[in-house]
């Protein structure tokens, strides 16, 4: 009888040892999972609104096989009006094949406008890399803005990089504050969302920011926000969603770095996020 419960308990401890593996394995996919998150925003100074993608923190990961088609494909059923790359779509470290291959498949299609993150500025080898997505004809934006006409309305897109960690570029955001006007519709690409507060400051209608991760582990009801973000530390408050101050929205995207890019911390609960901003018109 003994022996017999001795087996048992072997037999107990394989099935919930195998049990619990199943799980971390199955938790591990989910973060490879790529889902399309919807963002709608309304504005008075459009007329005929205005749909962006906006892809961020890629880390030259790669999508429905090496030909990025998992996210061309997205992006081609969405037909967006302008495409837009935020920080960190190369790790600080490694190549940076995919993330060019995908610029150069986008570009052309859409109108693509590029602000890196802290990742491309903690390479050697960055200014290379923006000159690279230059030469692919897509529109880099470091501290400066630029101005497109979609549907007959006035856009100005701006690109700041981190003036905390970089003294380098502390006068961006003043610069862009100081650009930012009544005549139209304002974006600014700025990667940290922690830094709200700051870009708050300025007259922009619409801030997208990447950078969080979307709190890498997630229990939906209790971590919404995740518990680990870079720059925010544990139980962060800013790393996914839409965030609505008076007319001004602020959204940050979970990302689409896979699992392996942040082995230390993965993902679960937490698929990459392939982000879709619908502006709807007065």
């Amino acid at each position: 009888m003994k022996k017999e419960r001795k087996k048992w308990s072997k037999k107990r401890k394989l099935a919930v040892f195998s049990a619990a593996f199943v799980i971390v394995i199955l938790l591990f996919w989910w973060g490879f999972l790529l889902k399309t998150v919807r963002y709608s925003v309304s504005s008075p100074k459009l007329k005929d609104g205005l749909k962006i993608v906006f892809i961020s923190d890629l880390h030259n990961c790669f999508y429905g096989g090496t030909d990025q088609s998992g996210i061309t494909d997205r992006i081609d059923k969405e037909d967006p009006d302008i495409v837009i790359f935020g920080g960190d779509v190369i790790d600080m470290y490694g190549g940076t094949k995919y993330a060019e291959d995908l610029m150069k498949k986008v570009n052309g299609k859409y109108p693509c406008f590029y602000t890196p993150g802290n990742h491309e500025e903690s390479r050697d080898d960055s200014e290379d890399f923006y000159q690279t997505v230059r030469d692919i004809g897509i529109t880099v934006l470091i501290g400066d803005y630029a101005d497109i006409t979609v549907k007959d309305q006035d856009i100005r897109i701006f690109g700041i990089i981190d003036n905390t960690a970089w003294g380098k570029n502390a006068s961006q955001l003043d610069e862009a504050i100081a650009a930012a006007d009544s005549e139209h519709y304002n974006i600014l690409i700025a990667h940290q969302p922690e830094q709200k507060d700051d870009l708050l400051a300025g007259d922009f209608d619409l801030i997208l920011s990447g950078h969080a991760h979307g709190g890498q582990w997630r229990i939906p009801g209790i971590l919404d926000q995740g518990l680990y973000a870079p720059d925010q530390g544990l139980f962060p408050e800013y790393t996914t969603g839409k965030y609505t101050y008076g007319d001004k929205v602020h959204i940050i995207s979970t990302g689409l770095a896979k699992p392996l890019r942040m082995i230390f911390i993965p993902r679960i609960f937490n698929r990459p996020e392939f982000s879709v901003i619908e502006i709807s018109g007065r």
